[in-house]
């Protein structure tokens, strides 16, 4: 099981004199779910926009492989003009497992053919997990995937991302101290680093 994310020596803050991050080292592994938690403001969102570049760390390296990622707010991962389907065919290459995500996922094909409006947050979120999942990403950051779907829902996708470790690891933002304890790895709590 190969490396996915490396992270050394990360240091970051929005102000130079109140770091987030000093020194802040991270590695990830193929088949690992990593859960990152702590209080509102903790940098735990910080994290996800530093390993995907939109933020550039004061010190530090970042080495990732492939990234893919399912936000808490899936209407602001969405196109509001353009069907589920448009969205996903224009970042996947093989839309080969479709179908087979889209049951596992309990999802009705008719969805696709929808706008982000017209369909409720978790049946959104679903089709925001089901894009993550056909770009075949080495590294999967989830952010609170499961806060607009019901307990049953929510357990039943935490189980389908688990299926897909032996292809990738993850990093899950969560408050969710009883899914972090039954689903991670290593949890590792910002507060603490304070």
């Amino acid at each position: 099981m190969g490396e996915v994310l490396a992270i050394k020596n990360l240091t970051f803050g929005y102000k130079k004199d109140k770091l987030i991050y000093n020194n802040f080292n991270l590695r990830v592994n193929q088949g690992e779910i990593i859960a990152i938690v702590g209080e509102s403001g903790s940098g735990k969102t910080t994290l996800f926009e530093l390993i995907t570049k939109n933020l550039k760390p004061f010190h530090g390296e970042i080495e990732a492989l492939s990234i893919s990622s399912i936000y808490q707010d899936p209407y602001s991962s969405f196109h509001p003009t353009y069907t589920i389907f448009e969205q996903i065919s224009d970042v996947v290459d093989s839309l080969d497992d479709l179908q087979s995500l889209i049951e596992q996922l309990s999802l009705d094909k008719t969805l696709m053919y929808k706008k982000p409006h017209q369909l409720s947050g978790g049946q959104l979120q679903r089709c925001s997990i089901l894009r993550a999942l056909l770009m075949k990403p080495k590294l999967l950051l989830v952010d609170e995937p499961t806060s607009a779907l019901d307990n049953i829902i929510a357990l039943e996708v935490m189980q389908l991302l688990m299926k897909f470790l032996n292809s990738c690891g993850i990093i899950l933002i969560t408050h969710d101290m009883t899914l972090a304890a039954w689903c991670s790895d290593k949890i590792i709590n910002l507060n603490e680093n304070k």
